[in-house]
């Protein structure tokens, strides 16, 4: 059993709980310690902490959150899995915007990028992501979120963008990442999956 140390401060959400959930993944942890700083962070990597069995101590140092789990007695000190692995199902992400929610644009801009970078979390189900409407945005030259996309699609997950809407928003040259693809290709593979989630 060993004490771990990350630092996670400057780091938006998800990434701090995402990157404690992957040290916890390393091996058996008797202690962690992680520095965030701002609230949010605070509050998830706390959760996270104690869902995978450790208490969990918060100070505040100078603006800095520091985060202090200790193994449970008992507990195993690793990110909790499911005892049984079901089998894998086909997910496609229909991604039909370039920000999330209504209210406040810049606040949606974040919301997506978060997404976008938090869907490599589905792991083996994640199958396929489509990209229409402002969604293709995201798949061009200055998008927030090209990294996460090709990282997506160097793991086997498909991307497909609709080129009627590249064209539309002259942005056909400009796509980065990804097939472009049309309707067609879009509803066949719609068919094809076990579960679609849309995000318009």
């Amino acid at each position: 059993m060993t004490e771990k140390y990350l630092d996670c401060r400057g780091m938006t959400c998800p990434n701090p709980v995402i990157k404690t959930k992957e040290l916890l993944e390393q091996g058996e942890v008797a202690q962690v310690t992680v520095l965030v700083d701002n609230p949010a962070a605070k509050e998830n990597v706390g959760r996270f902490l104690s869902r995978s069995g450790f208490t969990v101590q918060v100070a505040e140092e100078a603006g800095t959150f520091v985060l202090i789990g200790r193994r449970k007695e008992g507990e195993p000190g690793v990110a909790r899995k499911a005892a049984t692995e079901p089998a894998a199902q086909k997910i496609l992400v229909l991604v039909g915007t370039d920000r999330m929610g209504t209210g406040d644009d810049v606040l949606g801009e974040k919301l997506i990028a978060s997404f976008i970078s938090t869907l490599k979390e589905m792991g083996r189900e994640l199958w396929s992501v489509v990209l229409l409407n402002a969604g293709v945005k995201l798949s061009v030259t200055g998008s927030p979120v090209l990294a996460s996309l090709r990282e997506l699609e160097q793991d086997g997950v498909m991307i497909l963008v609709c080129g009627t809407c590249l064209n539309h928003f002259q942005l056909l040259e400009k796509k980065q990442v990804g097939e472009t693809t049309n309707m067609l290709d879009i509803v066949s593979h719609m068919q094809l999956a076990d579960k679609v989630i849309s995000l318009t």
